[in-house]
């Protein structure tokens, strides 16, 4: 197994991954509350949901963002293990959350922040798994 170092460089690109991630959440989000109203209930209403929500600017910056991540994870992926990254980049577990209060006004329970915790010590000590099965 590759030892692969974490540089500076490639911790800005992981949080800037887990930042574009959110947006992808976040304009995902607010593209299918643009088309709430609508129910799908045979093949002609999802297709009007479909050309709906294609005309949705969300969904397309939405889109746009899915594939910087794609650039941006690829170079990640080129530079350090996969078993490395994925628990780094684990910021949006708590930013998805953030950007759901602060620009969708949703609700937090203390339960689901109780859960975001265990599943970030979860990360952490897959994290420390992997650090000392490189070391």
């Amino acid at each position: 197994m590759s030892k692969k170092k974490v540089t500076l460089k490639i911790l800005a690109l992981l949080i800037a991954s887990d930042i574009l991630e959110t947006a992808i959440h976040f304009f995902f989000k607010k593209s299918v509350l643009a088309e709430s109203s609508f129910q799908v209930t045979n093949v002609s209403s999802a297709a009007l949901f479909i050309k709906t929500a294609f005309s949705s600017p969300y969904l397309w910056a939405g889109l746009f963002v899915v594939v910087c991540v794609f650039i941006v994870w690829s170079t990640i992926l080129s530079k350090i293990d996969l078993s490395v990254a994925v628990p780094i980049a684990s910021f949006s577990y708590i930013l998805v959350p953030l950007v759901s209060i602060i620009f969708l006004h949703e609700q937090i329970s203390l339960l689901r922040w109780a859960g975001i915790i265990f599943i970030l010590f979860g990360v952490a000590l897959v994290s420390l798994s992997s650090k000392e099965r490189i070391a």
